[in-house]
């Protein structure tokens, strides 16, 4: 219809349904799931994907049972270790479980993922298989998804996006089909490395298998032949609760060390800087640190006390089976507190041109601190007693 003609027609009722016989008003759309697969985002740079809240997920209800009734075995596992289980069953799921941790702290997290280091085959082949006994997918995948999350750090392009909360950073990512965004910007991410690693790539090919006869087969029949054990209680304990127990500790990684914490570092990002996080990862929760400097290979400011792992790299190093450690120099590090940090920090903190000026803090200044960092950094500053 012409402007001329809609002018023309009477406004009554009658009148107005032959308008719209004419012209029919398409009723308001909705975001749908095949509205954001359709969208581009080759385009976007990581600062301009974001988060669109509106986006609706689909649960995948095959994961999401599938890790309910893994939690079931795995409380089932920890009754059976309290009450049933030899002594010896518990230390072998715990060490088995501390070995799968560093496969990928140290292995598919600082060394595969963010190359902070270098290591001769022997340590690569050791930590590959420690990272098939955790049963967190294949190496291949573990990292592209973990070069994605830092690339696009909690927008809708990062598997495990914070900003949709606590749950579905920690498990519910898993649960769900993946954002559009995510499966765009995951074909863009940088793999080459990986490709041309043949540990690598053989793991990725055979993981099932792999998966089956290290991760589930050995550490269940070693207690079963060696003291006696029985099949169900080795299953339940070495395997369902030390694999699930692990799984947590790496989840929270993605979810608490990116919600609840301080920002000395950096506090335009997400990630915080995590005591706890950091105690049961064996060291991956100063995580406002890693993500302002994620090449380090301690993934903390001068290490940390509750970093076993980087604890482990280091031994690794003084017996020539690890080279090229990377670390921060520690000019960058205090530029960049002074620039981005939230001011917790303990030593460039708020305190800091006061320390610099007078040479000493208040006791109420050491109190503000200890509050909010560890007492043995706060032991290096000069109290006013001197």
């Amino acid at each position: 219809m012409t402007v001329a003609e809609i002018q023309a027609y009477p406004k009554t009722r009658l009148d107005m349904s032959a308008f719209q016989e004419k012209c029919p008003m398409e009723p308001p759309q909705e975001k749908t799931l095949e509205a954001h697969d359709n969208k581009s985002y080759s385009g976007l740079l990581p600062a301009e994907v974001g988060t669109d809240y509106s986006f609706k997920r689909k649960i995948v209800w095959k994961n999401a049972i599938g890790f309910f009734a893994l939690h079931l075995a795995a409380v089932y596992g920890l009754w059976l270790m309290v009450a049933d289980c030899y002594w010896k069953t518990d230390i072998w799921a715990l060490l088995v479980g501390f070995s799968s941790g560093l496969g990928v702290t140290t292995g598919a997290h600082r060394l595969f993922s963010h190359k902070a280091y270098k290591a001769p085959f022997i340590t690569r082949l050791v930590l590959i298989l420690f990272h098939t006994l955790a049963g967190q997918n294949c190496l291949y995948i573990w990292v592209r998804d973990h070069r994605q999350h830092h690339k696009y750090s909690d927008t809708d392009a990062d598997p495990h996006n914070a900003h949709r909360g606590f749950f579905f950073s920690h498990v519910g990512w898993l649960m769900s089909r993946k954002h559009p965004a995510v499966i765009a910007k995951g074909k863009t991410i940088d793999m080459s490395d990986m490709q041309a690693d043949w540990l690598v790539m053989f793991q990725k090919q055979h993981y099932k298998v792999l998966y089956a006869i290290f991760a589930i087969f050995l550490p269940a029949v070693v207690p079963v032949y060696s003291w006696g054990e029985s099949w169900w209680n080795s299953f339940f304990v070495a395997y369902m609760f030390r694999s699930v127990l692990v799984l947590n500790m790496t989840w929270l990684v993605n979810s608490a060390a990116h919600i609840w914490g301080n920002k000395p570092f950096d506090k335009y990002m997400e990630p915080v800087e995590s005591s706890f996080v950091a105690f049961v990862s064996v060291g991956e929760g100063w995580h406002n640190y890693h993500h302002a400097f994620p090449w380090d290979y301690r993934a903390a400011e001068l290490g940390s006390k509750y970093s076993i792992t980087t604890f482990v790299i280091d031994a690794l190093a003084y017996f020539g089976l690890a080279y090229d450690l990377k670390s921060t120099p520690y000019h960058m590090v205090k530029r960049r507190v002074e620039r981005t940090g939230d001011g917790s920090h303990p030593i460039f903190g708020p305190h800091a041109e006061k320390l610099e000026s007078t040479g000493k803090l208040d006791d109420v200044d050491i109190a503000d601190i200890v509050k909010s960092k560890e007492v043995g950094l706060v032991r290096r500053l000069p109290t006013a007693q001197g």
